[in-house]
């Protein structure tokens, strides 16, 4: 007797809490099912992903970063750098506001309006539409629905076209690289994504940490739904299987098909079930863990008297420099230049030496900003070791945006990537951050079918979550029967 009621309570409780999982099950499975379409066979074309600047000789600047800087009267800029596009080359200065103007470098003349010009060339460059209107152009510095925060980099310009397909493409004129774009299409899948899936709707409401908590609870219920069923199945298999038999046996027409489904098809998607709820719980306990502020951007003031040498007098060849720019650290300014090998120099402003392995420096110097001087330098003994990466991994995906960027490796397997040229932060990798990492491109992405090619991983991915949904759906059923 003791036994048959144990069975009974676990038999109610799988129901209870399947019950209260089933709209989340929908939700996400039904979202899941749309993510292939949003990001591989339904993502927008554009014509061009990569914006190549022209070398300092092929741009032809007259005047010096010094001499436009007199000619307008500017005392202080927080950086600079030499772009062309069809208005011209023109000096793209940071200034004090940390607002970008551009000034002619043939004759230092301000071009009005100078960031917007600009964000709509390179809008057109990427498209290579040099016809449609531009029906807005918005100014971004925070994520939104359409461009979230996987996109990493900010400020943006949304630049929107007025066509059928209604393109935005969104524009960080201070690397002169895109963002993302969105057609319509893309827009409504984003949306319904968004809000079933990361149910957005929930940190609107009340905030991204009771978001984070609640759907942690229903990630909750749905390991016990799954380890409820299983234990079900465990505990009546034999009673199932007689039953089974018996009816056979004697012809009889099943009644209950849609409870036998529900148990087989339970107990085939069960492992991949699991996999899907373990990463989801591992990604938002981890969530959780990292809900703090995000640092400041490192950001520096350079007086007009520190700049010493010419930036068009420096030991490097015209033809080689791609990007040009100031920083500033350990109470040293210095050229940041990089070369058509991307390999990132530093020239002091006031000699115009080079500083051997300066772009390792600096990156050491940004790591122990961004950990707001808490680094394991203060106790380290040595030079933490700094790698280029030049190529997204498992570790460093390609949903960081930023390469190449220089790997800060301390002890204990903590990493720190920075993006030099930017003085941003692109990611951080503790131990925890790898583990989850890893186990939501595997669990969660299904990366370890790559080497099928996208299309199957996709393909695979989503038998997975529609024999949840169908598990699921075939679950209730059994309880509407059983009323």
């Amino acid at each position: 007797m003791a036994s048959a009621a144990i069975k009974s309570k676990f038999y109610k409780w799988h129901r209870v809490l399947g019950l209260i999982g089933l709209v989340p099950v929908i939700f996400w499975t039904l979202s899941g099912l749309s993510h292939p379409f949003m990001s591989n066979w339904f993502r927008p074309f554009i014509a061009k992903e990569v914006f190549k600047p022209l070398s300092q000789r092929e741009m032809k600047p007259v005047l010096s970063v010094q001499q436009v800087m007199d000619q307008n009267h500017l005392q202080q800029l927080r950086n600079f750098n030499l772009i062309h596009f069809n208005k011209g080359t023109f000096y793209q200065v940071l200034d004090k506001d940390s607002v970008y103007k551009y000034y002619s470098a043939t004759d230092g003349i301000l071009l009005p309006n100078g960031d917007v010009q600009y964000a709509e060339y390179l809008a057109r460059f990427f498209t290579q539409d040099s016809t449609s209107a531009i029906k807005n152009m918005i100014l971004q510095t925070s994520f939104d629905g359409k461009y979230q925060p996987i996109n990493h980099l900010l400020p943006v310009w949304k630049v929107s076209f007025n066509r059928p397909d209604g393109m935005d493409v969104y524009i960080e004129t201070a690397q002169s690289r895109m963002g993302t774009f969105n057609n319509n299409t893309r827009k409504v899948m984003l949306g319904v994504f968004e809000q079933l899936h990361t149910w957005q709707f929930l940190a609107d409401i009340a905030g991204d940490t009771f978001r984070n908590v609640f759907l942690l609870i229903i990630v909750s219920i749905l390991l016990f739904t799954l380890i409820s069923g299983l234990t079900i199945y465990g505990l009546f298999w034999k009673k199932f299987k007689r039953i089974q038999q018996n009816r056979k046996a004697k012809g009889t027409e099943e009644k209950r098909f849609v409870h036998r489904f529900h148990r087989q098809i339970g107990l085939i998607v069960s492992f991949v079930m699991f996999t899907f709820v373990i990463s989801a719980a591992f990604h938002l306990i981890v969530k959780l863990h990292n809900n703090q502020p995000d640092k400041a951007d490192y950001g520096q003031i350079i007086n007009r008297n520190q700049l010493g040498v010419s930036n068009l007098a420096l030991p490097v060849a015209d033809s080689t420099i791609k990007k040009a720019g100031l920083v500033s650290f350990n109470g040293n300014i210095y050229y940041q230049l990089v070369d058509n090998k991307k390999q990132v120099l530093y020239f002091d402003t006031q000699t115009g030496k080079e500083r051997e392995l300066g772009d390792e420096d600096y990156a050491r110097f940004l790591s122990n900003y961004y950990q707001d001087g808490k680094s394991p330098l203060n106790t380290f003994k040595g030079r933490v070791k700094v790698d280029v990466i030049k190529q997204f991994d498992n570790e460093y995906g390609f949903i960081n945006k930023r390469l190449p960027v220089e790997r800060v490796g301390y002890p204990g397997g903590d990493n720190w990537y920075i993006e030099t040229t930017s003085s941003k932060l692109a990611t951080k990798v503790a131990g925890i951050d790898r583990a989850e990492g890893l186990s939501f491109i595997f669990l969660h992405k299904y990366f370890g079918m790559s080497w099928a090619g996208k299309d199957i991983r996709d393909i695979v991915s989503m038998l997975a979550a529609l024999g949840v949904l169908v598990t699921s759906l075939f679950g209730f059923a059994s309880f509407i029967k059983n009323k």
